[in-house]
């Protein structure tokens, strides 16, 4: 199935919507909306909406001088303008699946706003005692300011993408087929991150739709750890994990993820 992709300043009609229930994916801070072109097939049985987030984390023209406290809700009032556009269009409450940065953004966007369920896997936030530590955007602004955004944005891969270390970073970095539009977000990704290290979860998260929090085995101990820190927060969720699945676990076996997903929204929310 092809996706509804969805610009900044574009209309919704209903004219671009089948009888399935609308699916809002939301990716993260440093992976474009194609980060779901391989889970999009396997969600048949949902009219999927892909948004190309402006700016990859704010939706004004002022990003460089956003304060890092109203990153993520700017991110989030996104979200909300679009399900409410969604819901004129169709009718319809629509589900939010995000992933990592777009996880959080799916979470803090439905604590106001009218959604039928939320699958959020891996959000991007800090354990306490991470978040107190935490100084990756201030190290990698020092590299961007230095003129050094390959090795900013390098040091975000080592440190959130694959901590565990890749033989030869420099040589699969030049094979990852990302990689310069990851370089070329420097800037935003030192937004984000300064975002995340402020942002502070609460010991419940006002989110009354169903929501379920999915999790890999392999991916980062620390991101294990928030996304089950997440799921205590939220009052109605369910949690998952997966076996050998790394932080990238949607793109890269988008058959086992949606399935959980999609039986999470049977099962819990009655939908497809």
């Amino acid at each position: 199935m092809q996706p509804i992709r969805f610009e900044p300043g574009a209309e919704l009609s209903d004219e671009r919507f089948g009888d399935d229930t609308p699916l809002l994916c939301c990716h993260g801070g440093m992976a474009p909306p194609a980060f779901w072109d391989p889970v999009v097939p396997h969600l048949g049985d949902y009219e999927v909406v892909v948004p190309e987030r402006p700016g990859f984390g704010t939706c004004l023209d002022d990003a460089e001088t956003t304060p890092a406290e109203a990153v993520l809700e700017r991110e989030a009032e996104c979200v909300r303008e679009l399900v409410d556009e969604i819901r004129a269009a169709t009718g319809r409450d629509p589900v939010l699946f995000g992933h990592s940065y777009g996880a959080l953004t799916a979470l803090e966007a439905a604590t106001d706003a009218r959604v039928a369920a939320v699958a959020a896997y891996e959000p991007a936030v800090l354990p306490e005692a991470n978040r107190t530590e935490a100084n990756l955007s201030e190290r990698m602004a020092a590299l961007v300011e230095a003129g050094q955004r390959r090795e900013a944005v390098k040091r975000y891969v080592e440190q959130v993408l694959h901590p565990d270390g890749i033989d030869d970073l420099d040589a699969w970095l030049d094979e990852w087929p990302v990689w310069p539009d990851c370089v070329a977000l420097a800037e935003e990704v030192v937004r984000m991150n300064r975002a995340v290290e402020q942002y502070r979860l609460p010991a419940r998260l006002d989110v009354d739709a169903p929501a379920v929090v999915l999790a890999g085995t392999d991916g980062p101990d620390f991101l294990r750890e928030s996304a089950r820190n997440v799921h205590d927060a939220l009052p109605t969720s369910q949690f998952v994990e997966f076996d050998a699945l790394g932080h990238g676990g949607p793109g890269d076996d988008p058959e086992r993820v949606t399935a959980a997903v999609d039986a999470f929204l049977r099962d819990r929310v009655g939908l497809a």
